[in-house]
């Protein structure tokens, strides 16, 4: 499949005024417009000094320009880079220069979008493109660059080769119904899609770790009016950001703040304390704060240490979507003299602070990072997406189900199809259109 043969234009740097801002173009035919805009075509990949020219020969901007010749590009057709002074008036004139001489305006991630189209790069290594510009952290940064480099669509493409070398032992054995299959062939074949169960089962992890990664988790401090939620997020955070006073109630509204826990992002959420209430306004702050909980990653429920978890806050724990993760925190433990200390109960973990003094605040964030599954974060993590990580929890749900239907070789061969059907689509072999409007949609214009 080929991407379309017009050529496109769109300024490439960041909105907003620069030292340097570039002009892309991508085309299969791109001397016209070099010709128009620069006079003659310059050399293949060396940077060429240049005066940018208006319809009426008048000089638009003077800079560099940089002409990468089609299929050695990074869309696979000629590429035109025109780096100029980085004003978004000269920016525009030179666009609409590109424009006159027959480019039309680029949509977003539509550069990128031809790369993939031209077999430059596969869907997992387009979307990382993306995910690298957006990277939150250093460790963001280095995943997505292991993604981009082709480490995660390798181990993609290596599971699939070995679902194939599968497909065709049994597939050979449909074939000939009439031969038994002997004890050795029936052996290997459990012992191969064992080897490829517990593959996936590792991408898997690597690549939850690295959707971690790329969205962040969003946690929301939940509980009774007072127990110091609105403390808790100000230590979290390291400034005050929420209005702490002893009067409950005082939380009408949630407050949210972003952090960087070792790489890991999080967005903390203040909720206004779970009471009953008259208050019409109050009220309202307690309904939004159930609307938080369906959002979330992970519930951290603040109680009083000196009354411990009591019926309301049970209550809430069990009211909370099952999907959610949970930390019950013990605050206030400056004022009983209780020692800090973590542990687990009941399927959740517990933490014994103080927002106060911020004694016992690391246990918090280990806690969280735990719930991330941070707490030891593999070197060779990549990048990954949600629907990455869904087609491979669909690849195993496939090979699991074929190790139960092997007695049925129809349907074993069915289930190890589906598998290589969903693998693939994490690298785009088969993907609908639909799938890459979605994902192309939401690049930035010019890449």
């Amino acid at each position: 499949m080929k991407a379309a043969a017009d050529i496109i234009a769109a300024v490439a740097t960041a909105p907003g005024r620069g030292g340097i801002g570039v002009v892309r173009v991508s085309g299969y035919d791109l001397r016209p417009l070099m010709a128009g805009i620069l006079g003659s075509k310059p050399k293949p990949r060396i940077a060429t000094r240049s005066v940018f020219l208006a319809a009426d020969a008048s000089q638009i901007d003077n800079g560099i320009a940089l002409y990468f010749p089609g299929p050695a590009s990074f869309t696979g057709e000629d590429v035109l880079e025109l780096q100029g002074h980085g004003g978004p008036v000269v920016l525009g004139m030179l666009l609409r220069r590109c424009l006159q001489l027959g480019a039309r305006l680029a949509e977003p991630g539509e550069f990128t979008r031809r790369a993939f189209l031209n077999d430059k790069m596969d869907l997992a290594q387009a979307e990382a493109v993306a995910d690298l510009i957006e990277a939150a952290s250093e460790r963001a940064v280095r995943s997505a660059q292991r993604s981009l480099s082709g480490e995660f669509s390798a181990q993609v493409s290596s599971l699939a080769r070995g679902i194939i070398d599968l497909r065709m032992l049994v597939e050979a054995m449909l074939d000939f119904p009439e031969e038994e299959i002997d004890f050795l062939d029936r052996e290997r074949v459990l012992s191969q899609l064992a080897s490829l169960l517990a593959a996936v089962a590792g991408l898997l992890a690597k690549a939850r770790q690295g959707s971690i990664l790329r969205k962040g988790l969003k946690v929301v401090l939940a509980g009774l009016p007072n127990v110091g939620k609105s403390s808790l997020l100000n230590s979290l955070v390291g400034a005050d950001l929420a209005i702490v006073s002893p009067i409950p109630g005082t939380t009408r509204d949630s407050v949210r703040e972003t952090i960087d826990l070792e790489g890991v992002r999080l967005e903390i959420v203040d909720t206004a304390g779970l009471r009953e209430t008259n208050d019409v306004v109050e009220s309202l702050g307690i309904e939004r704060s159930w609307r938080e909980f369906g959002e979330a990653d992970v519930i951290v429920l603040v109680c009083d240490a000196r009354s411990g978890l009591t019926k309301e806050t049970r209550q809430i724990l069990a009211q909370a979507p099952p999907r959610l993760a949970r930390i019950v925190v013990f605050n206030k433990i400056d004022i009983e003299g209780i020692a800090a200390s973590t542990g687990q109960a009941d399927g959740f973990s517990e933490v014994w602070l103080s927002a106060k003094t911020t004694e016992g605040l690391q246990g918090l964030r280990d806690a969280l990072l735990r719930v991330a599954g941070m707490e030891v974060l593999e070197e060779d993590v990549f990048l990954a997406r949600e629907r990455h990580v869904s087609a491979l929890l669909a690849a195993q749900t496939s090979l699991q189900a074929a190790e139960g239907e092997f007695p049925r070789p129809e349907l074993f061969a069915e289930e190890l199809r589906r598998a290589h059907t969903q693998l693939d689509s994490i690298i785009g072999k088969f993907s609908a259109d639909e799938l890459l409007g979605e994902i192309f949609a939401r690049f930035c214009i010019g890449k």
